[in-house]
């Protein structure tokens, strides 16, 4: 899938942190994919979460291809162990985004949560064939 995502001038940025299971999930999640990014619908605020290697960015379903919120400049290598939170910036382009950026950080877990159960299988299928056994006299 291919999304084209476009940004206003930045109206603030704010130094923030991610708990580490939130964080440590998310990369998880884009191991797993083959292309690098990760699509993640957050239904409970009509949002769409675009997640690669460098950031988080979120789309408001009523923005369409506009970018409300990125999470930047996540630094992993500030913490000692791996679950203390991992701080980023948070960089808000939408009036609506200051309002939205808490509400992520409790619904953003529960979709990641929700997508890692829906994992794909994309090896090959492979049928088994069973002889049934019938009873004697079984005609």
């Amino acid at each position: 899938m291919e999304i084209s995502v476009y940004r206003d001038r930045a109206l603030a940025t704010e130094a923030r942190t991610l708990a580490a299971a939130t964080y440590n999930l998310a990369h998880s999640l884009l191991a797993r994919s083959p292309s690098g990014v990760v699509f993640v619908p957050i239904r409970s605020m009509q949002m769409l979460a675009i997640l690669d290697s460098e950031e988080f960015v979120f789309l408001d379903s009523q923005h369409k291809s506009w970018v409300e919120i990125a999470w930047q400049r996540f630094r992993p290598q500030a913490r000692t162990s791996l679950d203390e939170p991992v701080p980023y910036e948070a960089v808000i382009y939408h009036p609506d985004g200051q309002k939205n950026l808490g509400r992520l950080l409790v619904e953003l877990p529960k979709a990641l949560q929700a997508l890692s159960g829906k994992e794909k299988l994309d090896g090959p299928a492979k049928l088994l064939k069973f002889e049934a056994k019938r009873p004697p006299g079984d005609a």
